[in-house]
């Protein structure tokens, strides 16, 4: 078992981090918001640190799931010093590759090892243990790091160097986003047709249209009914990160730049904190347009 400290609290860390205290690891954590903080440690066995300085000093991992890049910045910024040589930082907010490279260099340069692993899950995969972990970095740092991980995983892979954990993310996004556009737009047209959608699904989900959105989500999607997961203000910053990245590479994608504004739709309507499967909402408005 490992000494481990995990920063940040939210919908993922939460449960990420308890499931560490399951699996018998010594776990401190760390909140910005202290009240979030004696919550967790009220419920697991682990300690409560009041600053990241303290809570990382004696860490062998260091694990933090947070909401941007300035958070990420801000928190390395603070743990990096502190932490004791051979120990790894981990990453797991969704954030840039450009940042992951810099506090990679960073990590080097203190002495510690860094990966970027960004997450694929939602909420239900951290509470459940089983979110799918896409890492940038070096192979022994993976290596030493992975026991540790699979608290929480049901899938873990080494991607490439620094940065390559969040070009992964990056393209798990983009996918996502076409597929559940697509399913809002089939739901849409076969209510507007007159068919049963139990029906539909039911006989297309098991030929080339089957997706974990479809199979999870159009029962929902169908009963309007948003409120199962990653949120549309989430999304739509980890798809700001994606657009960024591929304006620097080169990369062309149309559908995932109109997906990013038709969410922006959908946070008008007042909807940022339903989940990404509310683009359905968008094309029930009466206002809508056909985009045919």
């Amino acid at each position: 078992m490992a000494i481990c400290t995990f920063l940040g609290l939210g919908v993922m860390g939460f449960p990420m981090a308890g499931h560490l205290a399951a699996a018998g690891h010594e776990i401190t954590v760390w909140n910005r918001t202290a009240s979030k903080t004696a919550d967790w440690a009220g419920r697991h066995a682990g300690k409560a640190a009041e600053t990241v300085e303290t809570a990382v000093g004696d860490a062998d991992f260091v694990l933090m799931c947070l909401g941007d890049d300035p958070d990420v910045r801000r928190v390395a910024e603070q743990a990096i010093p502190a932490m004791k040589p051979g120990s790894v930082l981990v990453d797991h907010t969704t954030a840039s590759a450009e940042l992951a490279r810099e506090l990679d260099i960073e990590a080097r340069d203190a002495g510690i090892g860094f990966l970027d692993a960004p997450v694929s899950g939602g909420q239900a995969g951290a509470e459940n243990g089983q979110l799918t972990i896409m890492c940038g970095g070096e192979a022994d740092t993976f290596a030493a790091a992975e026991p540790v991980m699979d608290s929480y995983a049901k899938a873990i892979s080494l991607i490439g160097p620094a940065g390559s954990g969040q070009l992964a993310k990056m393209v798990n996004q983009i996918c996502i986003a076409g597929i559940v556009q697509g399913l809002s737009e089939g739901l849409h047209f076969a209510q507007r047709a007159g068919l049963d959608p139990e029906l539909v699904i039911g006989a297309i989900s098991k030929g080339a249209a089957q997706s974990w959105q479809m199979e999870n989500r159009w029962e929902t999607m169908v009963a309007g009914k948003f409120d199962y997961g990653f949120a549309i203000d989430w999304m739509r910053k980890d798809l700001r990160i994606t657009l960024d990245e591929a304006r620097r590479n080169g990369a062309t994608l149309p559908v995932t730049a109109q997906v990013d504004q038709f969410y922006a739709d959908v946070q008008a309507m007042g909807g940022n904190r339903w989940d990404t499967s509310s683009l359905i909402a968008r094309l029930e408005r009466p206002d809508t347009k056909s985009d045919t």
